[in-house]
């Protein structure tokens, strides 16, 4: 362990003397450049790796352990150029091809664990079921254009952060590809991307060779628990490194600490805690908000520590003054003012996605849906204790909580890590509390998270305390060689069982029709294989893009396939606020009372909102059918469905246009 692991930085005043702020500079400067590097090695791997995979007609993964066993392959390659890397970071020999085969390393491991098992679908972990419909709507409404609209209404702002669909689409749009199709490669690239892009921070803050092995068991933790919604694990996979650096950036003891030291954990950790806070916010509000949460309790928490030191140091500092002394109380500045300047800075960044809508909510009267927190699962009501769990992420967990106790007055890195896991306990209960006001903090969405950081916690606590254990035994010569088998069979034992963990998810994958009308297991597909002729039909009749027509339907999947608007959303709960969900469906159900089709035209022509250019229905009898969603919390689950009927004759008119297409009805509107 090298100084740098534990020497606490010394503050810098809040004016740099002369000079420092070019050396903050170019430091951030380093670190940007490197890790730009990183994540064009790991996009290289990505791609070549998933177009390698897209040449060989693979057997489905859920009818065949043949991509199973690939991965397995493909996964004990990749420790073996980690445990490469790691062995030269040790001796200090060919850095930069060290550094290179860590890349390297990290994104393969991604690469095969989460491609391999999919190598034989076009669609991403879950397919386009449930959450992962209304994400794979949202990328495909971004590939249509880079306006920052709203996922399903026409002429509202986007409400959900758009960062990392925004950039998937801009990558689908130069790629030629529709977004459904573009979202597994952009998915996995961006996971590998993300993985390599947190060890370079890690090697900012930490050893090189630990940084490796830290990183290495981020990564597998965060793709067994936190692939699935693939925008967010990548702030899962930077949030550990990144609260270690907002720790840096506001806990400034003053002892002990070179020149060196005291740059690196100044004012270029809070420009840097401040953008990745500012990033998190334009991909996943939740996430940001918890991260946010942390670094403040880190703020507070340093200033009371602050606070405390210039008092216990006041004797001295009064034996030693010729004039009055400062209050004790003014310590508390500099923490809390680098964490303004993290504020102001988080604050800028986030108005880049967050900015139309904010600008949209002021000046609108439009009541809040209000239901977006409406959920509390099992899982939300009780406080997450992986640690007691046999198996063996719930021992490195067990590990990390030891580790986390027992440096946490002499380890930086513990005490950083211990406070996120303390704010992750403290928003649970929190959540918890907030069910007594009708709501919730969605804390049940926050154990990868704190996966993720036990993990961490319990790699650290592995390395010490085999240390430890080798000291205390008089060295023996075996020792290092245990442990490293230890690890290296335990690591190889959690990578394999991963495609297990995610099984449900690769299923769905395989089990879902695509966009092309076809199912990866070769089995009958769904009436998802009708929408490319109801598309056609769609198109002609309106004689109107896609991106300038509105459909009402409860089949909202053929939304995340076509750009078109939709009328309502999914369910209450991922709608925009904006759109008053709850009005429109008061007013759909209005529409399926109406006698004549004069009647619907003028309800149509009166809608508060931009009215439907079509209806999709089902049939059912005499009437046409669309199943909707309400909101039902506190119950669990939280959305129930029901169903709307039209009369076939409310449309027995010649400004309808009707057209049965499969098990579909689709009817256009000319006005």
């Amino acid at each position: 362990m090298t100084a740098a692991d534990e020497a606490p930085p010394r503050p810098v005043d809040p004016a740099p003397a002369p000079g420092r702020g070019s050396l903050v500079a170019r430091q951030i400067a380093v670190g940007v450049g490197e890790a730009a590097l990183a994540a064009v090695v790991a996009a290289v791997v990505a791609v070549v790796g998933l177009v390698a995979f897209s040449l060989v007609q693979w057997p489905a993964f859920n009818s065949s352990n043949v991509t199973r066993a690939l991965t397995t392959v493909g996964q004990v390659g990749a420790a073996v150029v980690l445990a490469v890397a790691i062995a030269l970071l040790r001796l200090r020999k060919w850095p930069r091809i060290a550094k290179l085969l860590s890349w390297v390393g990290l994104s393969t491991f991604v690469t095969f664990t989460v491609g391999m098992p999919l190598a034989a679908t076009k669609l991403y972990l879950f397919g386009v079921s449930v959450d992962q419909e209304f994400r794979t709507e949202f990328l495909t409404r971004l590939t249509d254009s880079a306006a920052l609209r709203d996922m399903t209404y026409a002429d509202l702002p986007s409400f959900y952060p758009a960062g990392w669909f925004w950039i998937g689409g801009r990558v689908a749009n130069l790629l030629g590809m529709d977004g459904w199709e573009v979202f597994k490669p952009y998915a996995i690239t961006f996971l590998a991307v993300a993985a390599v892009v947190a060890l370079v921070l890690w090697s900012k803050l930490i050893r090189a060779d630990w940084a490796v092995g830290v990183a290495a068991a981020s990564t597998a933790v965060t793709l067994a628990y936190a692939a699935p919604e693939a925008y967010s694990a990548v702030i899962v996979l930077l949030l550990p490194p990144a609260l270690v650096l907002a720790w840096g950036a506001l806990y400034r003891p003053l002892e002990g600490v070179t020149e060196e030291h005291r740059t690196a954990g100044g004012w270029g950790a809070v420009v840097g805690t401040g953008l990745f806070l500012g990033w998190a916010a334009t991909f996943y509000t939740l996430y940001f908000l918890v991260a946010a949460f942390a670094v403040a309790l880190m703020g507070l928490v340093a200033a009371f520590l602050a606070v405390r030191a210039r008092r216990a140091d006041r004797p001295r500092r009064a034996r030693a003054a010729t004039g009055p002394t400062r209050p004790a109380w003014r310590a508390a500045a500099p923490p809390l003012v680098r964490l303004v300047v993290i504020a102001v800075i988080a604050g800028l960044f986030a108005l880049v996605v967050w900015a139309p809508y904010l600008a949209k909510a002021l000046r609108s009267a439009t009541a809040s849906s209000g239901t977006a927190q409406h959920y509390l699962p099992e899982a939300g009501a009780e406080l997450p204790l992986p640690m007691f769990q046999f198996s063996l992420l719930g021992a490195l967990c067990l590990v990390g909580i030891i580790w986390l106790v027992l440096r946490g007055a002499s380890s930086r890195r513990a005490q950083a890590l211990g406070i996120g896991v303390a704010a992750i306990y403290l928003w649970a209960l929190l959540s918890m509390a907030a069910t007594a006001a009708g709501t919730t903090l969605l804390s049940f969405r926050l154990e990868p998270v704190l996966l993720v950081l036990l993990s961490v916690a319990g790699a650290f606590g592995f390395v010490e305390g085999a240390r430890a254990i080798y000291q205390a035994l008089n060295e023996p010569a075996r020792f290092r060689l245990v442990a490293i088998v230890v690890a290296t069979i335990g690591a190889l034992a959690f990578a394999q069982d991963i495609p297990h963990v995610l099984t449900p998810e690769i299923t769905t994958a395989y089990t879902d029709t695509d966009g092309d009308g076809r199912r990866a297991d070769k089995r009958p597909v769904s009436a998802v294989s009708f929408y490319d002729e109801v598309d056609a039909a769609l198109t002609a009749q309106t004689g109107r893009p896609r991106s300038d027509t509105v459909v009402l339907t409860a089949d909202t999947s053929f939304l995340s396939f076509y750009p078109y608007f939709g009328f309502q959303a999914l369910t209450s709960h991922y709608a925009n606020p904006l759109a008053d969900f709850a009005g429109r469906a008061a007013t759909i159900e209005s529409w399926s009372k109406l006698k004549t089709p004069q009647e619907l035209i003028d309800a149509l022509a009166a809608s508060p909102w931009r009215a439907p250019d079509a209806f999709l229905f089902r049939r059912s009898g005499d009437t046409y059918t669309l199943r909707l969603a309400k909101d039902v919390y506190p119950n669990d689950p939280n959305v129930a469905r029901y169903s709307v009927s039209f009369p076939k004759e409310l449309f027995a008119d010649p400004r309808f246009t009707t057209t049965d297409i499969g098990p579909f009805t689709l009817v256009t509107v000319h006005r």
